[in-house]
């Protein structure tokens, strides 16, 4: 059985990330979308959420399960028995944002990264974007599962 990890913040996981995790499962005998930590960005979401939130987007994708871990990405594709990293990518800059963590991660323990190409239609998609939109009173049902529509309106309610 082959088992790849789709790693993310996922603040919110969007259906771009759900278009990715499902071709990933054609490729793969078991997907697992692990909500990751990255120091580097502060969450408007809670892990508990993210996690919460991308269980029902992927509800109805056999083979793909939800994890979170605050471990090193590489750690957690041992620990489970990963043999490769899938990533999305929208375009160029994705690629040269992913490129040197991919290389990172071979050199650590040889796992491979796969990279998927997105949907074209869902390209221009992005967390940042999705909560920028919601900010801002816009409606960003187009982009996430209503779950996850109705967490970032009540997180940002919450904020003020």
């Amino acid at each position: 059985m082959t088992t790849a990890v789709l790693p993310g913040t996922f603040d919110p996981i969007t259906l771009g990330h759900v278009d990715v995790a499902t071709r990933a499962r054609a490729l793969f005998d078991r997907v697992v979308v692990v909500v990751a930590h990255n120091s580097a960005k502060r969450p408007l979401l809670d892990v508990e959420t993210r996690v919460a939130l991308a269980q029902d987007a992927m509800a109805g994708v056999a083979g793909v399960e939800v994890a979170a871990t605050d471990t090193l990405l590489v750690d957690f594709c041992k620990e489970i028995g990963a043999t490769a990293i899938v990533k999305g990518l929208r375009g160029g800059a994705d690629y040269d944002l992913e490129r040197p963590m991919a290389l990172m991660n071979r050199s650590l323990t040889g796992i491979e990264t796969v990279f998927l190409t997105g949907d074209s239609a869902l390209a221009h998609i992005a967390s940042s974007f999705v909560r920028d939109i919601a900010a801002h009173g816009g409606d960003i049902a187009p982009y996430v599962t209503p779950a996850a529509a109705q967490a970032v309106r009540e997180a940002l309610a919450r904020r003020g």
